[in-house]
This record gives C-alpha cells, structure tokens and sequence, in this order.
C-alpha cells in the first residue's frame, strides 16, 4: 500500500488566552486539540463541524500558515513542521489553498492576470506573454472567459470571483489543496456551481484535496471520506459512504439530522442538540461533546474517548458507540 501524500498526527494548535479587566489570564484556547488523520493520493478527504470547531484552523496549520503548537505533519514524506521558510516556499509550489470569502481574498486594485500572475512570478514559472497565456488557460479551467483577464475584482459576481481564486491555487499545479468552507459565502445556486466545478477538477486534474465545510449535504457530493471534527478534536472517520448511511458517532447523527435531503417528504428524525459549543478556553472533562450529548453518561462526563477502528477504516471516539444503534 502506497504511503498516503499527507499524514496528520497529534496535531495542536493553541492560543494565549486574553487578559481580563483586572489583568487575569484566561486558560489558553485549544482551536485544536490532538487531531490525527491521512489523505492518500488522489482522494478527497471532508472535515466538517459546526463554527468555531476548528477546522479552518486545521486547514492552515497543515499549510504551516498558521505554526502548530504541537504535532506532526508530513507531505510527501517530508515533516513540514521542521522546514526553514525557504524549503517550505518551495514546498508550497506544491500545496495550495482556496479562501472561504472571494471578496476578502482577492486584491481590488489589481487586474486578474496580476492576481493569478503573481504566483507564477513568485515561483518562476511563466513571464510575458507565456504569463498571460497561461493565465487565460486558467481562467478558461474554471469557467471563464479569456477577456476577464483585464477586469478587477469588483466587475465579477461572488462565483465568478471564486472562480478566479480557484485558478489562481491551480496555478502552479499543485498536487494538493487545501478548500476552507469555499462555497459558505455563496448563493445556494451558486454553490452547487462551484462544487460541480471542484468535482470536474478533481476527475481532470486528479487533486488531493482536504474540503472544509460546515454543509454536510455538500461534502456528500465531492468527497471520499468524511472527518467529523467537534471543538477541535475528531469524533468520526469513514468513508462517505458509510457516514451517510449509517454514523456511529452521536454528534455525527446531529449533524446529519439538521442536513437538508432531496426529498423534504421523507420521513427523519432531527436530533437538537441542547446548550451551546463550549469554549474551546475551557473544555468540559471526559468526552468534549457530553454536555450536549444526549446519550451521555456518568462516565462519559469522565473519561475522554479514544479514536478507535470499529471497523476497517472506520474510527469513532465514543464510549458508547458499540452500544447505541445508529437510526434507520
């Protein structure tokens, strides 16, 4: 079996806490919190979760835009964490990201061939008029038009300026992509355009991407496995197959009851979660999802569950999760 192109183990990213009114620290916030998982060549992998679950978080320090406080991550076989900012800019020729907001991510006073050029020039890989050509071959991968290589950012809808920070993470032909949440700021009509283009990109181009996305009804279209991820530590691990038919992990069928289906006639039990995400500053004990989970226990509320296989490729943190049936 070939060695998966990216490996995550016990990653951590934790920040200071804020000082209060009478100069009192507050506990230091675990966005993320030992997280571990792998994407082979060519596959799609889903993180999802509700907000502030830290999965963004996730998504950057994989990249190393953001530095872990603690963990593993390898590319290629190369440990990422260990890199000097020369090695890692010539790494990230190989690792790119698509921003969530297409109107934050793109620079308003400046052309798309300059928006999408700049990455060619910064890795030496096209000048002149081969750089204006390739830009245009870009634009036309994701459903542009070669004459929107002189219009500003402001002259495009949200899809079409997401389309553009699409081909500008293509531009280098990177072999993985980091998508983060790159349809949550869209229309719902326009989302599905976009998720499409993803999906035709992918059968082209054969990308290894880690799609992040609060939408689970999304992620069913586009991704292979499904990493279910709650206040910054991983819940469930499966194919996507095998999360939508049946989810073995209680927060994964809460997620899964509040999805919209393609029948709105077709009978569902929803599964409300009581209270709110607690603060990621102070996580309860035991199980981080007890305090919401209706299947909760004692012991729960104790002791913090390990990732364990149930079955092959199959990983769920839950204590409980031999006993509970998942619905019909």
């Amino acid at each position: 079996m070939s060695r998966p192109l990216v490996e995550v183990e016990g990653l951590a990213k934790h920040f200071p806490g804020r000082r209060g009114l009478l100069g009192l620290g507050r506990g230091a916030i675990r966005a993320v919190d030992g997280v571990s998982f792998s994407i082979a060549r060519g596959e799609v992998v889903g993180l999802v979760g509700e907000s502030g679950s830290g999965k963004s978080t996730i998504g950057r320090a994989v990249l190393r835009l953001l530095e872990p406080t603690a963990g593993s991550v390898r590319f290629d076989g190369v440990e990422v964490t260990r890199l000097g900012r020369g090695e890692l800019r010539r790494l990230r020729r190989r690792m790119q990201i698509v921003f969530q907001d297409p109107y934050a991510s793109l620079d308003p006073r400046r052309r798309v061939e300059d928006l999408i050029g700049d990455v060619l020039d910064i890795h030496g890989l096209a000048s002149g008029a081969a750089r204006r050509a390739r830009v245009v071959e870009l634009l036309e991968q994701v459903g542009l038009s070669p004459e929107h290589v002189d219009r500003y950012p402001h002259q495009f809808s949200g899809g079409q300026r997401q389309r553009i920070g699409i081909a500008r993470a293509l531009a280098v032909a990177p072999d993985f992509v980091v998508a983060d949440e790159p349809v949550s700021a869209l229309d719902v009509s326009v989302q599905a355009q976009i998720v499409n283009l993803l999906v035709e990109l992918r059968r082209r181009l054969g990308l290894t991407m880690l799609f992040i996305s609060h939408d689970l009804a999304v992620v069913e279209h586009l991704c292979d496995r499904v990493i279910v991820l709650y206040l910054g530590k991983v819940m469930e691990i499966a194919p996507a197959a095998e999360i939508y038919a049946a989810p073995r992990h209680p927060y994964t069928r809460a997620l899964l009851s509040a999805a919209p289906q393609p029948d709105p006639d077709a009978p569902r039990r929803r599964i409300l979660l009581s209270g709110d995400l607690p603060s990621p500053a102070n996580p309860p004990p035991g199980c981080v999802f007890s305090t919401r989970c209706p299947s909760a226990t004692e012991r729960c509320r104790r002791e913090e569950p390990a990732l364990e296989e149930k079955s092959p490729g199959r990983f769920v943190a839950c204590l409980r999760a031999d006993e509970i049936d998942a619905p019909g």
